[in-house]
């Protein structure tokens, strides 16, 4: 059976997104009023009975004084990845994008490879067993999934090297997930390390409040994240851009973003921002101050995200990037340490995969990314 592919509406899109258990934030509509200065279209896949059966965010980023684009469905697009026809799906998106100027096509399958169990990686850690997630046996792994590498590769779709550390993608190929659905909160706090669990209990003494904060709140998280940004070592982003996330993001749902904050003795310690889409609820950006760091605001602020997110029904809830590495030595393994701490998983996504339509300018935009 073969499947049209057409521009489709926002509420086209939108529609079809809520008939999914889940899908990426980056894979709804309102994602590109957030991404204001790519060019976004939203396509559909439509079956030989008239139904929308499968839908995309697409970005296009122009080239610098031409009129070509680089077409890039971050997280995406979400269809039937498992179908054996693989290019009853990706042709006619190709050819549209070639259509609409795109030079080089860059997607994300949302698909889940390996899985490896926080006991595990504990165990590895502690007995030197590994430098790197990947060299250490999974608990879990899809057979499908490294089929559709394979078919991908076979289609002329190309994987770039990621360096070995997992953030060679533009969005995170390792992340880290606390799987909520059939479980109790109870169960799910069981599965927390001793140090998560003293931290949460540290912070309840403490008299650490943490409270749902709204637009006007933005600015008291933004001041929390410059900081963390001077101290990480990172560019923080202006307060624009996270008003502009929240208006475009909670017009569509609001339960879209939420935003939390840690105070003690009426201080701000800890802010974040949560998103949910369907069953999946994503801890997005996190700040923290300097100071009192004692009285663990951050695990505080994180068991209230996990509570909430259960409380919405979502089935994970997602820490986002981890790098791969398992050595204590490697600058980026406090990200994995802290997050191994809640009990949950590692997961390794397939990864992103480019499509040159055009090879010279694909070639080009490479070297040019290179040099940045």
């Amino acid at each position: 059976m073969s499947l049209r592919l057409r521009t489709i509406t926002r509420e086209e899109h939108l529609a079809f997104i809520r008939t999914r258990p889940s899908a990426s934030h980056m894979q709804v509509p309102s994602w590109g009023d957030v991404k204001s200065e790519w060019r976004t279209e939203s396509i559909g896949w439509i079956d030989e009975a008239d139904q929308l059966v499968g839908a995309g965010l697409v970005l296009y980023r122009q080239l610098p004084k031409l009129k070509r684009y680089l077409a890039y469905l971050p997280e995406g697009p979400v269809i039937d990845w498992f179908d054996r026809d693989l290019g009853r799906w990706l042709d006619p998106m190709l050819a549209h994008l070639k259509s609409q100027g795109a030079f080089s096509v860059k997607m994300g399958p949302p698909v889940v490879i390996r899985r490896w169990n926080a006991p595990t990686i504990k165990e590895a850690i502690a007995g030197r067993q590994a430098k790197r997630l990947r060299d250490l046996e999974p608990d879990w792994y899809e057979p499908r999934a490294f089929e559709l590498a394979e078919r991908l590769r076979k289609a002329g779709w190309l994987q770039g090297e990621d360096g070995g550390a997992g953030f060679g993608d533009v969005q995170p190929r390792y992340v880290f997930q606390v799987p909520l659905a059939n479980r109790s909160l109870d169960d799910v706090q069981k599965g927390f390390n001793q140090l998560w669990r003293r931290n949460i209990k540290k912070a309840e003494k403490s008299g650490v409040e943490v409270v749902q904060g709204g637009y006007e709140d933005l600015a008291v998280f933004h001041k929390l994240y410059v900081v963390t940004a001077e101290r990480d070592h990172f560019t923080p982003r202006p307060l624009s851009y996270f008003q502009q996330m929240w208006t475009a993001l909670t017009a569509e749902d609001p339960n879209r973003m939420r935003l939390y904050l840690a105070y003690h003795e009426g201080e701000p310690l800890a802010a974040t921002t949560m998103l949910t889409v369907g069953e999946h609820v994503w801890y997005s950006y996190g700040a923290s101050a300097n100071h009192k760091r004692e009285v663990k605001p951050s695990n505080a602020v994180q068991w209230r995200m996990m509570r909430d997110s259960y409380a919405l029904g979502g089935s994970i809830y997602d820490l986002r990037g981890i790098s791969d590495t398992l050595d204590e030595d490697d600058h980026l393994f406090g990200l994995i340490q802290f997050k191994v701490g809640t009990g949950g998983q590692a997961a390794e996504y397939v990864g992103e995969w480019d499509f040159p339509l055009n090879k010279l300018l694909h070639k080009a935009l490479d070297i040019y990314m290179s040099r940045r």
